[in-house]
């Protein structure tokens, strides 16, 4: 097989794949054929099409026989904790994640995720000269901007991102990057790359601390304990085969916390609180 060809990110996009269940189905079962290569990954990251009884759309697979090796991530694979991220975002009912599924493809097991196109139209994330955020916006911290000269960096005071913070509080995500947000046209906002999650040590670093210290609105309070429930249920049997028996109880006790203090997590100190590159 010759080398797929180079495709940027956001250059193509999926469409009649109807319910996330049906895109779910679809990326399951279909027949995956390779399109070509999705360059600046630092893991193989494969374009994709998958067909199903006429229906088509375009994903992503990244194969576990391309993922490198992390000191840090020594037990499960990138693919396992990709698919167990989606799993716990299905689980609050907030549909952060695309449908990604663990299947079979053309070099072997690999997570396979639905492609979402991006609406360049959405502003998420910003660089201010104040020294305080504007209303609509969360400052997160000090960025340099060359020259010696610091800006402010804020990201948007939005009601889906809130929610993803939650979410990468739950799942313990090492690596929310701006270039990890994906705003859709039609309104959704969904989060990628999430194979460096589920850490049974505190390795939270994101863009997303503009609610530190916050309390936790009554919706993420709700969300959070149905989640703990399920853990415990369905969704913890789903996990099972995805991640170490140490990073579900992590999983656990991660919500616990949450529940318990009633609030959004803060930086510890202990470990850079957020991810370099940022975007």
């Amino acid at each position: 097989m010759s080398a797929p060809e180079r495709i940027p990110p956001g250059s193509v996009s999926a469409a009649g794949t109807g319910t996330d269940a049906d895109a779910a189905e679809l990326l399951a079962h279909g027949e995956l054929t390779v399109r070509g290569r999705i360059r600046d990954a630092s893991n193989a990251a494969l374009f994709c099409t998958v067909a199903l009884d006429g229906r088509e759309a375009t994903c992503v697979y990244k194969p576990v026989a391309g993922e490198r090796p992390l000191w840090d991530f020594p037990d499960g694979t990138l693919a396992g904790r990709e698919v167990a991220a989606y799993e716990v975002s299905e689980a609050t009912g907030w549909g952060l994640i695309p449908p990604t599924v663990l299947r079979d493809g053309p070099f072997g097991e690999g997570m396979c995720q639905l492609w979402i196109e991006v609406s360049t139209d959405a502003e998420l994330l910003a660089l201010t000269e104040g020294e305080e955020a504007e209303p609509g916006w969360k400052a997160i911290g000090l960025a340099e901007v060359g020259e010696g000269q610091t800006a402010l960096l804020v990201h948007a005071d939005d009601e889906r991102l809130r929610r993803l913070a939650v979410l990468d509080a739950v799942i313990n995500n090492a690596d929310r990057k701006g270039g990890h947000l994906l705003p859709t046209a039609a309104g959704r906002l969904y989060g990628i790359d999430h194979g460096v999650s589920f850490n049974a040590e505190n390795k939270l670093r994101t863009l997303l601390w503009g609610w530190a210290g916050e309390p936790l609105t009554e919706d993420a309070v709700t969300v959070l304990g149905r989640l703990r429930a399920a853990l415990d249920g369905d969704l913890g049997a789903k996990l099972a085969p995805l991640l170490t028996p140490a990073e579900i109880d992590a999983t656990r006790a991660r919500v616990d916390d949450l529940l318990a203090t009633g609030r959004h997590p803060e930086p510890t100190g202990d470990w850079p609180a957020i991810p370099w590159p940022p975007v």
